[in-house]
């Protein structure tokens, strides 16, 4: 099993590219399902679950290719299965996405239920009403999702929680259905959006786009289209976390700052001096004193919660108390006890983490418990003294593409090894 060594200490500084964005290019490749033509999707992160969920459309019978730049090409011309086995989706929840897209287009699909990351139930019982009230037949039965429909019908959805995988399901099947959908309560995060633009350039008709109210108009067909991720911001905002912690400067580019909006007003928070351009940001804390912040995680477009780890990592060593807050998954502070064995002062109290900042945290063995804790423990050990070593790593590789590559640009001594 590979593992990340870091030696600790050192002021990151540089320029980095940030990669397309992961929890919208899931979606994209679901979508394609819709298309009556092949479809190309650029800026394609080179990520596991990328290449799972391409497994998943290939085992239907989509032709998938990727070329030296990772860009996905699909045609579904030849598509003859509508099931996602269990041995596919056990790893990645947002394999479900195939569900709206293959009962709005085939009027059948079997997915088994989903896998991914422990950190809290994750609903498939929105997606499930938000089918049944158009029209589809809905069973759970052996671990899998079943559904039937002749067609779709267009619905009035109310969404219980606010759910971003619910709601770019629900958009998918809508697309296609019968008549008019309104989806209230829908999720605002950027990847939602980036989705519903995809598909109006198929030739979906969708308005409110942006907003916690999505009106559908159901059409025939849709075609593929040639269409670019937009740019990852929790890969953005972690890079612009190293720089803080580690008292250096970095630029992230290639990215959206209007998607950051709430993190880049906690860094200023911290102390950091931050600049923006159009397709840039910069955080520089040389000669700053990172101060600790309080965050609540809460639906887009307030803190999220991907980058809740990574400002624990930050208040460890910062100076003062800080108190985070997580909404919305009730098992996502896994990393904590491991940030404490890097000699972090946390209490936790349920869903809540009180973090007294300490002058400076030492190098320890360490354990990824998922995606986004993996990110905070490699934060924590490029500012701890000494070496730090984070074992199963293979979360990161589900969301961050060649970090250690990305930071060791930036003059970080981190190297991946077996073993």
């Amino acid at each position: 099993m590979q593992k990340f060594i870091i030696e600790g200490g050192i002021a990151l500084d540089g320029e980095v590219i940030i990669s397309g964005a992961k929890n919208a290019v899931l979606p994209l490749q679901a979508a394609t399902l819709l298309a009556e033509t092949p479809m190309t999707i650029r800026n394609v992160p080179r990520l596991k679950d990328v290449q799972t969920l391409a497994a998943v459309i290939e085992g239907m019978g989509v032709q998938v290719s990727f070329d030296a730049e990772n860009n996905i090409y699909t045609d579904t011309s030849s598509i003859k299965r509508f099931s996602a086995p269990y041995e596919l989706v056990r790893t990645m929840r947002a394999s479900i996405l195939v569900l709206g897209p293959m009962v709005a287009r085939f009027g059948e699909a079997e997915v088994s239920l989903p896998g991914g990351c422990a950190i809290g139930t994750r609903p498939v019982n929105l997606h499930i009403a938000g089918l049944e009230a158009m029209g589809a037949q809905v069973t759970v039965e052996e671990g899998y999702i079943r559904a039937r429909a002749d067609r779709l019908k267009g619905a009035h959805i109310v969404m219980e929680m606010v759910s971003v995988t619910g709601t770019e399901n629900l958009l998918m099947a809508a697309v296609l259905a019968e008549g008019e959908t309104i989806i209230e309560n829908a999720a605002r995060e950027p990847e939602v959006t980036d989705l519903a633009n995809c598909l109006n350039l198929m030739g979906a008709k969708i308005r409110g786009i942006g907003t916690d109210k999505l009106i559908i108009e159901g059409v025939s067909s849709l075609k593929g289209i040639d269409y670019t991720v937009l740019p990852d911001r929790i890969e953005t905002g972690t890079f612009l976390a190293a720089a803080a912690i580690t008292g250096g400067r970095v630029r992230t580019t290639k990215v959206a700052p209007d998607t950051l909006d709430a993190v880049l007003h906690k860094f200023r928070e911290a102390g950091a001096l931050v600049q923006t351009g159009a397709d840039w940001i910069e955080v520089d804390m040389r000669g700053r004193i990172l101060k600790a912040v309080d965050i609540r995680t809460d639906p887009y477009p307030a803190f999220p919660t991907d980058m809740q780890a990574q400002f624990m990592a930050m208040n460890a060593c910062s100076q003062g108390i800080g108190v985070i807050v997580e909404t919305i998954f009730e098992n996502r502070m896994m990393h904590v006890a491991e940030l404490m064995r890097l000699g972090a002062n946390i209490r936790l109290e349920g869903n809540t983490a009180i973090v007294a900042g300490m002058p400076s945290l030492k190098g320890a063995p360490v354990m990824a418990t998922d995606l986004r804790a993996s990110a905070s423990l490699i934060l924590a050990g490029l500012a701890a003294q000494g070496k730090t070593t984070v074992d199963r790593i293979y979360h990161t590789d589900r969301g961050y593409e060649r970090i250690e590559q990305k930071l060791v640009g930036l003059g970080a001594n981190i190297q991946r090894v077996n073993g």
